[in-house]
Formats: C-alpha cells, sequence, structure tokens
C-alpha cells in the first residue's frame, strides 16, 4: 500500500506545471576533457549550415543542415526575406530543379542534368521542359548554336535538341576499337570471282545491284555524323561550335595497366580481409590528353598539334644539374667531351576551347604534363594554328587561387575581343586581360594579396571578387569596374566571409564565421557596408557555454627574413619555463592561422583544453601554405623538410625567448603532412622538440601518390636528391625523444604500409622510445568518435608525460 501510494504521488507530481525555478538548465560543458571535445559534433557543437543556394526566382535560400542532430545533413531552406527554416521533404526535393546547370547568355533559361535525363527551365514562368526521359544516362547539359538548342552527351556522343521544333540531332559518332579494313583476296580467290562474273549475268546483275545500294547508303550517310574510331582511347568534353561547324572533343590515352597499391580492410561485414584497390605510386606512366577537331563541313577529323609553343622543349632547370653531373669526367683520361643529350618535348595537357559568343574565336589553355608552364593560345580550327597569348612558366609548378591544376579561372570580356584568366607573375594570384587581335596584355587588380575567386556580373559592366586584401588572414567580397580600378568592399565582418549572389545579383547570402564562432548563414544587401541579417543559429548551449579562445595572430620572423604567420594561445597566467605544443597543419597548401572557424575545429578545441592545463600552442602556416602567394607556396620545392621544417624551429625559438617557454619542454604534432613534418622534426631537430605525435604521416614520398608529390619533389627517378632528403625513413637514426605514431589501417591515401615501413627501420634502428596506435576501420580523414577520443588522449598522455615537470611524490 506504501509503495501504492508513493508511485501515484510521484505521478502527480511529475505532470504538475514545472515553475520558472523548476525550468532544467542548459547542460553546461564545464573543464574541457577530451571526451568531451571528441564526442559527434552535430551532437553538442551543432550541425553548421553549409553549400547554399538561392532559388531560381531569387526568393528562398537551400542549405545543408543538421539542426537535429541527426547522423548526416539534410537540406533547408528559408525564405530570404525571414522566417524560420525548415527541412524539405523528400517528395520537394524531387520537384526541385537540380541547383548545378547552364545558363543562356540573356540568362532567360536554364538547363540541367537531374537523374540522368536533361531538363529546359523557363526561368521568367519557372515552366520546365522534359528533354530527354530514357534509361540511357545523359549529362553535359549545356546550350548549343548560339543557344538556339540544347546540347548533352550520350553514351559518348554528343547530341541537340531543337526547343522550337523538338529535333534531335546525333552530332558524332564515336566508335571504340579501329576501323575495319577491306577484305584481303588471295590470287586464287581473284581468279574464281573473274570467273563467276564472265560466266553467269545473274551473278553480274546482283554484284551491281550491291553496288548501287552501297552508293546510296554512302550518300545518306553524308547527312549522318562522319564514324570516328577511337581505338583504345576515349573521348571527353564534347562541345559543339557556336556555329556549328566543328565538334572539339579530348581524347584519353590510358596508360598501360600499372601496378596498384592494395589496402586490406580487415574489419568486414563479410568477415574475411578484403583488398582495397587504390593507386600507383610517383612516377608511374600518366594518362595522355590530346585535342581532337571533327570538321563537320570537310567531313574530317584531326589531332591538334603543338610544336610551335614557346618553350615546350624548355627542360626544367633541375634537370641540368644532372646532366652536369653525368657528364663530368670522372678521371682525367676522360677528356672527350660528352655527348649533348637528345632533345626532349614535353607532353601537354589541353583545356578547352573556350568560345567567344559570337562563335568567331576560340582560345584554348595548355598546361605541361610537368606542371611547370601554362600556356594560353588562340584557336584556328580552319587552319589548325595556335597562337600565343600568354605563357607563364614557374621553374617550381603552377598553381595558385583561380589557377589551379586545370584550365583555372578563365572567360571572354563582352567586346568578343580580349580574355580574361589570372596568373601569379608578380608573385600573388591577380585578375588579367588580354587583346586576342593585338596581344596587348592588362593587369585589372594588383598588391600583395590574393584574387581567390573572381565573377563577372551578369550586365558585364563590373567584377566580383573575394580576396584577402585587408589582412591574409581575412576573406572578403569586392566589387570593382570591368576595367579595372578601385576595389569597393561590400563585406565588414573580420573573419571569412563565402558570398552567393542572388539570381538578380541585388543580394547575398553569406556563410561567415569568426575563429571562435562557427558558421552561420546571414543576408545582406549588395551594397557596401550594409548589414547582415542572421539566418541560421546553429551551436548549442553547451558548447557556447565556454568561453572559446580568440587566438592571437602573429608574424615569426624566419631565419631567411620572410614573415609566417600563426595562431598563438596563451593561458591566462603563464608559468614560467612552462610547455608549448607547436600543431602542424596538414594539406601543405592549407591556410589555418587565420580569422575564421577552422577545418581544424577539434584540434582548435584541443588547443583550449591545452591552454587550460597550462600549455602555450602556436599553429604556424609554414612555408607551402596558402593565402600568401607565390613564393610562400613553392618554398617546399625539392626539399620538404627544409623551410617548412625551419619555420617550426623558428617559432620554437620564439616561444622561448617571447613568451617564457621552457626550451627542454616542447613538444610537436599534426596529421598527414602535418605528421611528416612531426617525424622531420623528432628525427632531424632531437633538441629542438622533446615529444612528437605523427598522426597519418608519410614516411617516404617515394611511395605517395603522383599528382601531388611530382609537382614539389618532380619524378623519382629524374630528381632522386630530391626524395632522399625529403623522407623521413632516412632520417630515423636521429630519433631522441618520444615519438608516438598513429595511422588508420584503411587509409587509401596515405596508406599504412608507409608506417609499417618506417616501424620496421626503427625496430633495425633499435630505438626504443615509440609507439605506434593503429585504427583497424579508419581511412585518412577520421570519422568515429571512439577513434578521434583514443588517438588524442594518446597525444595528451605524450605530453604530460614528457613535458611537464614531474609531480614531487609526497611523504
Amino acid at each position: 500500500m506504501r509503495i501504492g501510494i508513493l508511485t501515484v504521488s510521484a505521478f502527480c507530481f511529475s505532470v504538475l506545471p514545472v515553475t520558472a525555478q523548476q525550468q532544467p538548465t542548459a547542460p553546461k560543458l564545464g573543464p574541457l576533457t577530451v571526451d568531451k571535445i571528441m564526442r559527434e559534433p552535430a551532437q553538442w557543437l551543432g550541425g553548421l549550415p553549409s553549400a547554399p543556394y538561392w532559388s531560381e526566382n531569387g526568393k528562398q535560400i537551400y542549405f545543408q543542415w543538421n539542426p537535429t542532430k541527426a547522423r548526416r545533413d539534410s537540406l533547408y531552406v528559408v525564405n530570404a526575406g525571414g522566417g524560420t527554416p525548415r527541412k524539405v521533404s523528400l517528395a520537394e526535393q524531387r520537384s526541385l530543379p537540380a541547383n548545378r546547370g547552364r545558363y543562356d547568355q540573356r540568362h532567360l533559361r536554364k538547363v540541367y542534368e537531374k537523374d540522368g535525363d536533361i531538363y529546359l527551365l523557363d526561368l521568367k514562368s519557372q515552366q520546365v521542359r522534359r528533354v530527354t526521359n530514357t534509361a540511357e544516362r545523359e549529362t553535359e547539359a549545356d546550350f548549343a548554336l548560339q543557344d538556339k538548342a540544347v546540347s548533352y552527351v550520350r553514351g559518348g556522343n554528343l547530341y541537340t535538341w531543337d526547343p522550337a521544333t523538338g529535333e534531335t540531332v546525333q552530332r558524332t559518332d564515336f566508335r571504340r576499337g579501329s576501323k575495319p579494313g577491306p577484305g584481303e583476296m588471295d590470287k586464287s580467290a581473284k581468279f574464281l570471282r573473274a570467273q563467276q562474273l564472265a560466266l553467269f549475268q545473274v551473278i553480274r546483275q546482283r554484284d551491281q545491284d550491291a553496288k548501287a545500294r552501297e552508293r546510296a547508303q554512302r550518300a545518306l550517310n553524308r547527312l549522318r555524323p562522319k564514324g570516328i574510331w577511337l581505338g583504345s582511347k576515349t573521348v571527353e568534353n564534347l562541345q559543339l561550335s557556336p556555329d556549328g561547324r566543328y565538334v572539339t572533343y579530348t581524347l584519353v590515352q590510358e596508360p598501360a595497366a600499372d601496378k596498384l597499391a592494395l589496402v586490406p580492410n580487415f574489419v568486414t561485414l563479410s568477415g574475411f580481409t578484403e583488398d582495397i584497390s587504390t593507386r600507383s605510386k610517383v612516377g608511374a606512366p600518366q594518362t595522355a590528353y590530346e585535342l581532337g577537331i571533327y570538321d563537320i563541313g570537310r567531313d574530317t577529323t584531326f589531332v591538334l598539334g603543338y610544336k610551335d609553343l614557346k618553350g615546350l622543349d624548355e627542360l626544367p632547370a633541375y634537370r641540368k644539374e644532372y646532366q652536369l653531373s653525368a657528364s663530368a669526367p670522372t678521371d682525367t683520361a676522360k677528356t672527350k667531351k660528352a655527348a649533348k643529350p637528345a632533345m626532349e618535348v614535353r607532353r601537354v595537357v589541353p583545356y578547352g576551347p573556350f568560345w567567344s559568343n559570337t562563335g568567331q574565336r576560340a582560345f584554348l589553355v595548355v598546361r605541361s604534363a610537368d606542371n611547370k608552364d601554362r600556356w594560353i593560345v588562340a584557336l584556328d580550327p580552319t587552319t589548325q594554328k595556335i597562337s600565343l597569348l600568354d605563357r607563364q612558366r614557374d621553374e617550381a609548378w603552377i598553381n595558385g587561387p583561380g589557377i589551379g591544376y586545370e584550365a583555372g579561372n578563365v572567360g571572354w570580356l563582352p567586346d568578343g575581343r580580349r580574355i580574361w584568366f589570372q596568373s601569379e607573375e608578380t608573385g600573388y594570384s591577380h585578375l588579367y586581360t588580354v587583346d586576342v587581335t593585338t596581344g596587348q596584355k592588362k593587369a585589372l587588380t594588383s598588391g600583395k594579396f590574393e584574387v581567390q575567386d573572381a565573377r563577372l556580373s551578369l550586365d558585364k559592366k563590373s567584377w566580383h571578387l573575394t580576396a584577402n586584401k585587408t589582412h591574409p588572414g581575412e576573406q572578403h567580397f569586392y566589387r570593382m569596374p570591368v576595367e579595372g580600378g578601385p576595389l569597393t568592399q561590400l563585406t565588414t565582418r573580420p573573419g571569412a566571409n563565402e558570398v552567393t549572389l542572388s539570381p538578380d545579383e541585388k543580394t547575398l547570402v553569406v556563410r561567415y564565421s569568426y575563429a571562435n564562432k562557427p558558421w552561420e548563414l546571414f543576408v545582406m544587401p549588395n551594397k557596401p557596408g550594409a548589414a547582415m541579417r542572421q539566418l541560421t543559429h546553429s551551436t548549442t548551449p553547451e558548447f557556447e557555454s565556454y568561453p572559446w579562445r580568440d587566438p592571437e595572430i602573429i608574424t615569426i620572423k624566419a631565419r631567411d627574413g620572410a614573415d609566417v604567420y600563426a595562431r598563438l594561445y596563451r593561458p591566462a597566467t603563464a608559468t614560467a619555463q612552462g610547455p608549448a605544443v607547436i600543431f602542424v597543419h596538414g594539406a601543405g597548401y592549407l591556410q589555418n592561422a587565420h580569422k575564421w572557424w577552422s577545418q581544424y575545429f577539434r584540434e582548435y578545441m584541443f588547443h583550449n583544453l591545452l591552454v587550460d592545463q597550462g600549455y602555450t600552442v602556436l599553429d604556424i602556416d609554414y612555408r607551402g601554405s596558402s593565402g600568401y602567394g607565390r613564393d610562400v607556396r613553392t618554398g617546399i620545392y625539392r626539399y620538404m623538410g627544409g623551410k617548412d621544417l625551419n619555420d617550426q624551429v623558428d617559432g620554437a625559438k620564439l616561444l622561448v625567448e617571447k613568451y617564457g617557454v621552457s626550451p627542454q619542454r616542447i613538444g610537436i604534432y599534426g596529421g598527414s603532412y602535418g605528421g611528416f613534418i612531426t617525424l622531420m622534426a623528432m628525427f632531424t631537430q632531437p633538441d629542438v622538440f622533446k615529444a612528437g605525435a605523427a598522426l597519418r604521416s608519410v614516411t617516404d614520398w617515394a611511395h605517395y601518390n603522383h599528382g601531388y608529390t611530382d609537382n614539389i619533389l618532380n619524378e623519382p627517378y629524374n630528381d632522386s636528391l630530391a626524395y632522399a632528403r625529403s623522407s623521413p625513413i632516412n632520417y630515423a637514426e636521429g630519433l631522441k625523444g618520444a615519438l608516438l605514431m598513429c595511422h588508420g589501417m584503411v587509409d587509401t591515401n596515405v596508406h599504412f604500409q608507409d608506417i609499417v615501413r618506417l616501424s620496421q627501420r626503427l625496430i633495425e634502428l633499435k630505438k626504443e622510445n615509440w609507439e605506434l596506435a593503429v585504427y583497424p576501420v579508419e581511412d585518412h580523414g577520421f570519422v568515429e568518435p571512439s577513434s578521434w577520443t583514443d588517438e588524442y588522449k594518446r597525444i595528451l598522455k605524450l605530453f604530460d608525460t614528457n613535458l611537464k615537470p614531474a609531480v614531487p611524490v609526497s611523504r
């Protein structure tokens, strides 16, 4: 009976109204621990918005978001004028036009692919026409024939569709394999055939009928595209010229089968070990590309040549070092002059063509396969000739904002006479134009900052630019007259402002963050200094309950005089001769000493934890980082572990001389490229760094991929010196301090084999002060909170054990 009373009383109490005093308080984060900060981010930090885009009528903004702490993001929509974001249902998503697509020149229609079919959207009426409805997949939707038709690719061939008549025309007929040749007849067969024709009238008449049918078929075939035999090649990038006379295409020849590295996956659903086929290694044969042109009027095809391209036979400077070494006499008797090496012509990769609106002119971007040259050339498909408009040469490698590794950011100005592009000619990526008729080049922007993106406005009267003009660690949105001139800054908040323009370009949706404030969406008028109105609030009360630090942006004066930017985290009450940790970001070409929310947000939170426990933390944008121009970007050429490692050592020196850190209590850690630098630091600077944690590290660059490594170190068989001095495995005997290595066993980027090879090297060198932690289900980027937690508990233990003073034992 007593139990029953208690139960009823408890139930009655639970349904009573909750008073203000009884309201549950929001969870507090409290003292930071690894367990807390390495949880699933959406569960406690908040699901941050990403990938915003406008509806075609400019009334709504769509974006990915996760405010409900689900396992993955979902599509949300909010009215541009305000209101509460709502989740977009699957049924509604199916009815939406694809975000990506192509617009006609007057921006009245949009063509796009969705679920393997092509659609045409009238932007004024919002009416959609379905262009294709087939089991095959159609892709690469675009406008053609000066916007009179829609083009697309199906089954490796180009088609056009006329909206006025509904007629579909096949424009190419590519065929795999080789063209069949005429049947061969021996002398006996020829004799017998002639005899039959001479003897029998029926045979003669049937032979004449067959030949007549063949002539008729050939006449009919003239109305259809020429059969183009590809052999073992494939085609991509099919384009119809605006006047309809030419089809251009890229011929792709894959290299002969090369050995691929296998990554064994041990923890699988099947219970069996399953091998993952990944990639070849640097120096392996690469894919070859050619530009093919089908002249429809002449019913013929040709492949563009580049033999007259300026500098095509110019070998990189580093090759001369090896030639001089090879030609040097080995003794006094060998005085005969070394034979002159045969001239090499480098392979190139063409991109384009890019046609003017009228179709009267075209240009290509051509890059050398070794990535040391980028040519912009005018193309005359009638004469099959190209003429040089601009050559960019870098003895290291061509890259940078708006340039990249492909065509880059290029286009035509409205006059149809000038093209625009970005170049690092001055050491920073800026915007240029060149006149295709006179060759006159003009710089539209200049200064010690980078233009990170450039787009012409719809009315073609101005540019919209993203640049880090105010500070290397800030990104702002600007407007500039089409002919160049002052940059008008539109965004003002310090940090990063990622802008997406509304269809009428009157409004901006801004994805904005600051160093200690995660990404949120804002909307503002396209006017200088206009107020930003917030659309989302993503962070949780638990996350907001902790005072996350705004790291100080400092510059380190490097030994060669360069200014190196870094983030500095300091305890409120620093201990004299206290411990410090240097963090090395990954990717090499990446920026992290900036004023916005870091993609290394877990590391950022870990740095807050370290500072709470008395550590000083330094996060350096070392040589090779992005955001600082060509010289910083290429500062690691032919020697990774050179200037980039010196910057870490110079940072450690600054910590000791200016911030009171003990030179005996400095640790270092990082992942991927940061793991590589950590290994180089522990092996070659053992008196500077007492402890290091190398995560998913490259240990030998000869075992990494071609696309990344070849740019920086060239090919291993052509520049063996660069690989020898850049690979940590060659320096392992220098280890003195405590080393922790962590690696995912199914890493398809930096293979687990890398760390296994280094481990064997350390064993053979009889090193004892190292350990390896393996993560059986993780790829290069960890995804499981349990893995992140385990890894960072080990890192914290490493630093606490080796960098903090021993606690006296009470007696």
